[in-house]
């Protein structure tokens, strides 16, 4: 995992993104379409914030906003950390775990490429783990 850039996780991905007028009900259809906990929020091909599941949640539903009416402007996280892809994964998982993070945008010079995701580097992880372990068993039962 150490040597793997992000650019190879997110590699296969299509990035969501939305302007930040954009009803977080209308967000929140796209989000259960594409099974993403996260959105990209742009303006003009660059990034402006981070609307994710759990904004939805505490700064929409818990203060009783209709989310027909509410912009995503008004949610969303505008003060963004990124990550670029060129680096590593371990870097990007630890200003994860740093920040309490479930959803880092990956930025190069001002333009998103993806959003990396917890579950995107451990179900990585969790494949070639498990391959290991047949590889090693297959070898076992040789012997």
């Amino acid at each position: 995992m150490g040597s793997r850039k992000i650019r190879d996780v997110i590699q296969h991905q299509t990035i969501v993104t939305l302007p930040p007028h954009t009803p977080v009900r209308d967000a929140a259809v796209l989000m259960a379409e594409k099974r993403i906990g996260a959105i990209v929020v742009t303006e003009n091909g660059k990034l402006t914030g981070i609307f994710t599941e759990r904004d939805g949640l505490f700064r929409v539903l818990a203060k009783g906003l209709d989310p027909a009416t509410t912009a995503l402007s008004q949610v969303m996280t505008s003060t963004v950390t990124t990550v670029g892809s060129d680096k590593p994964l371990l870097h990007a998982l630890h200003i994860m775990q740093e920040n309490s993070f479930r959803h880092l945008p990956v930025v190069d010079s001002g333009v998103p490429r993806g959003m990396l995701s917890i579950r995107d580097a451990l179900d990585y992880e969790l494949v070639h783990f498990l391959r290991d372990i047949e590889k090693k068993e297959a070898l076992t039962e040789k012997l």
